[in-house]
């Protein structure tokens, strides 16, 4: 394929099947068909090659497990891409036909435009050259415009196979027949077509300018397209090779296809995770830059999750496989990058229907123009050059770069940035929103329990110390209570024990916790045991007229802020209450500010309870919340929201969320989330940072943007050459380059993309709520 015209006479060819839709991507060659499974690929296939060109199956995706699918598609071809030596060899044939062109065509053009360099019988030394150039240097397009012929089609093969032979054609026969190849012709310098009997004859720099800026223009795009297409090539380069793994007891090198799910896996410092996994053993910081975007390294142990791609920048891991081949996180955004690139914007379809009658239409143009030059009694050379001009200049390939060439930039840019796009209808629907509902747990918060604070009773403290002067021992501080909680805790499996002994235990730099004793637990209450010979129990803080102010106000202060208090007795004293809670995301504020200044209108959505939800809205300063809100209750709030008029995208992790996420006009999912919310949403923030999603709109309004402007220039570029073509001011040589650039614009104006970074507002304060303030916890670490 070579234009616009190709993607609709192959879309419509596969469009005519019962049952098939086709989109195909100019600037990938690939092709995404829904078909009945009445249809086999061959089937396709035939009809693709019925339309005169050549088809095969994509290749299949790897099983789980590493190893590629080895069942034959129905067509019986190979489903493999093209081997990359088979490809190298193409492109050194392309690249010399470039050169011996160029070689060919340097001398004619110099000769024609230099008057001072004209020697006797230079005309001739100029129709030889170009001879080779008109039959061998074109004759890609002549062979691409005869196959068309032969299925009734025409493209910019046809126009630039039709402009160079009928300018060969008119050189040829004023040479031969028309007195231009008489000794001593001179032709003067003109970048305009000129009707001069002088120079009737000698008029072969359009003979080879027309496929020489062709061919050289093509070259260019082709370089520009594979750098918008980097992404799937960068993503690919993610994958490790080959693993170490552990078998029999013995340290292996294998291919990293053969790894299997359970296996145990090593990665060394400077290697690559070999696939997603749970970390067996060790520890060190995961750089996950090239796979999530996310900035800064991750500190994984014993029970972490890892990611394939990732790069061990400190010490030795052992990993169990959790997923492989086609189920893992890095494959999985391969596919929705891929996915991305086929798609269309609803302006780029209305320029293929465009496409799709615009050639037959120039054609009919270029007949038109030469008869009514001739019929007014112009010289035929002027005739000829104005139709030639007609047809070189008005190839379409700038209208079906123009999408596709956007679209595989900003998606690259977007996976590199951590946001995976479903296509360009996402991307449009993403520009358009005007309200995002948000869900609390995973989105807005962190989704993981964690200790927020600690306060240790003054009275408490004044007790210790007089013991200590008795003889006793002093235990102060929040540390101190910290350990003695979650010695008793680790005997529960609730959720706040959890939280405590995980937050303990990092801070513990390794060192066992005490072992408890007489471990008691009491359902709805809490739990206790004697540790190091003190009487421990962690508790509901329950009735709260029996504990000190102090910690009377720290439970108040945490059921506002939405978190749980427990209180820690020692020896039967209430000593502290520790805060357990769900924490906001770093950049939980700075990002739905940034929605604001965007225009879009921040709604919380959760099913936490009232005084959670508005403690987090609070912070955040979001006015509109819905909380208790079960699953089927966000997705009516989303059909409410669609009938007052708002387009509505939500965003959440959780299965909880996949209704609202497929009801909404656009679904958002955390990467960390389910697969149920992942597999309902049309956009997926990869990287643990919720600033992704201003950045996906800001990217979805620029790659819009940038599309437009491509096809403004496409159609733009058109309405003025071909007038100019048309009433004889454009030299077809001229016309041949100026259709060139304009190609190569639209590919440059989207490879800008590639080094799109977010621009976002100046920084902002801290927001509502989010002044910090030292708890005892704090200072005391």
């Amino acid at each position: 394929m070579t234009c616009a015209a190709c993607v609709g006479r192959v879309e419509r060819k596969l469009g005519r099947l019962d049952g098939v839709s086709a989109t195909v991507n100019l600037a990938t060659g690939r092709a995404k068909v829904s078909h009945p499974a009445a249809l086999s690929v061959a089937d396709l296939v035939t009809v693709v090659e019925a339309a005169g060109y050549a088809a095969r199956p994509a290749e299949p995706p790897a099983r789980p497990g590493g190893a590629a699918d080895t069942a034959r598609p129905a067509s019986g071809r190979e489903p493999v891409d093209e081997p990359s030596a088979s490809g190298e060899a193409n492109e050194r044939r392309e690249r010399d036909r470039l050169l011996i062109t160029a070689l060919l065509s340097v001398p004619v053009l110099t000769l024609s435009m230099v008057p001072g360099w004209q020697f006797r019988n230079w005309q001739w030394l100029c129709f030889v050259l170009a001879a080779q150039v008109a039959v061998w240097g074109a004759w890609p397009f002549h062979q691409r415009a005869l196959r068309g012929l032969r299925h009734g089609t025409a493209t910019m093969d046809t126009l630039v196979s039709l402009g160079v032979t009928a300018s060969f054609a008119w050189s040829a026969y004023a040479l031969f027949l028309g007195g231009a190849g008489r000794p001593g012709m001179d032709m003067p310098l003109s970048l305009l077509p000129s009707a001069s009997g002088d120079v009737a004859g000698v008029y072969l720099e359009a003979t080879v300018g027309v496929p020489l800026f062709v061919l050289a223009g093509r070259r260019l795009e082709a370089r520009a397209r594979r750098g918008t297409g980097s992404a799937l090539r960068a993503l690919a380069e993610l994958a490790a090779k080959d693993v170490t793994v552990r078998r029999g007891g013995v340290e292996r090198r294998v291919p990293a296809d053969d790894l299997a799910v359970g296996e145990v896996f090593l990665v060394r410092p400077g290697e690559r995770v070999a696939t997603d996994g749970t970390v067996v053993e060790g520890g060190s910081a995961l750089d996950l830059s090239l796979v999530t975007g996310e900035s800064r390294p991750v500190e994984v142990g014993p029970g972490s999750r890892v990611t394939g791609g990732a790069v061990n920048s400190g010490g030795l891991l052992e990993v169990r496989a959790d997923a492989v081949g086609s189920d893992t996180q890095l494959a999985r955004i391969t596919r929705l990058v891929e996915d991305a690139q086929t798609g269309k914007a609803a302006v780029q379809r209305l320029a293929d229907s465009v496409a799709a009658v615009f050639v037959p239409a120039v054609i009919a143009v270029s007949v038109t123009v030469l008869g009514f030059w001739l019929g007014a009694g112009a010289d035929p050379q002027a005739a000829i050059t104005a139709a030639v001009a007609v047809l070189v200049v008005a190839c379409p390939c700038a209208l079906g770069l123009a999408t596709p060439t956007a679209l595989l930039a900003a998606t690259g840019r977007g996976a590199r940035l951590g946001i995976l796009v479903s296509g360009v209808e996402a991307l449009e629907r993403l520009r358009k929103v005007d309200t995002v509902v948000l869900d609390k747990t995973g989105t807005l918060t962190t989704g993981r329990m964690n200790v927020t604070a600690v306060t240790v009773s003054a009275d408490a403290d004044a007790d210790a110390h007089a013991r200590a002067g008795a003889g006793g021992h002093a235990r102060v501080g929040a540390a101190e209570v910290l350990r003695l909680a979650a010695a008793v805790e680790q005997g529960s499996e609730h959720p706040l024990a959890r939280a405590i002994v995980a937050h303990v235990r990092r801070q513990a730099d390794g060192h066992p916790l005490p072992r408890p004793v007489r471990f008691a637990a009491v359902p709805g209450s809490g739990v206790s045991a004697l540790v190091d010979g003190e009487e421990v129990a962690v508790t509901r803080p329950g009735e709260l007229g029996g504990i000190p102010d102090d910690l009377r106000e720290a439970v108040r202060t945490a059921e506002t802020a939405g978190h749980t208090a427990v209180l820690v007795r020692v020896g039967g004293a209430p000593r502290a209450v520790i805060s357990v809670g769900d924490t906001l995301r770093p950049d939980a504020y700075r990002a739905v500010e940034h929605l604001r200044r965007l225009g879009l209108r921040p709604v919380l959505a959760t099913g936490d309870r009232e005084a959670t939800a508005r403690a987090i809205a609070g912070q955040l300063g979001i006015t509109e919340i819905h909380a208790e809100a079960l699953p089927e209750d966000k997705a009516a709030l989303v059909t409410t929201l669609q009938g007052h008029g708002s387009r509505v995208a939500v965003v959440g992790d959780g299965v909880n969320d996949a209704a609202a996420l497929a009801a909404a006009d656009l679904g958002i999912a955390m990467g960390g989330g389910t697969d149920v919310a992942i597999g309902a949403a049309d956009v997926t923030l990869v990287r643990e940072d919720i600033q992704a999603l201003p950045d996906a709109v800001r990217l979805a309004r620029h790659t819009l943007a940038t599309i437009r402007a491509n096809l403004v220039w496409a159609f733009g570029y058109n309405l003025v050459t071909l007038p100019l073509a048309a009433v004889g001011r454009l030299n077809p040589m001229v016309a041949a380059a100026a259709m060139s650039v304009s190609s190569l614009l639209v590919v440059g104006n989207s490879l800008r993309l590639r080094a799109w970074n977010p621009s976002r507002p100046r920084a902002l304060g801290h927001g509502p709520g989010r002044t910090r303030t030292a708890t005892s916890w704090e200072a005391a670490s």
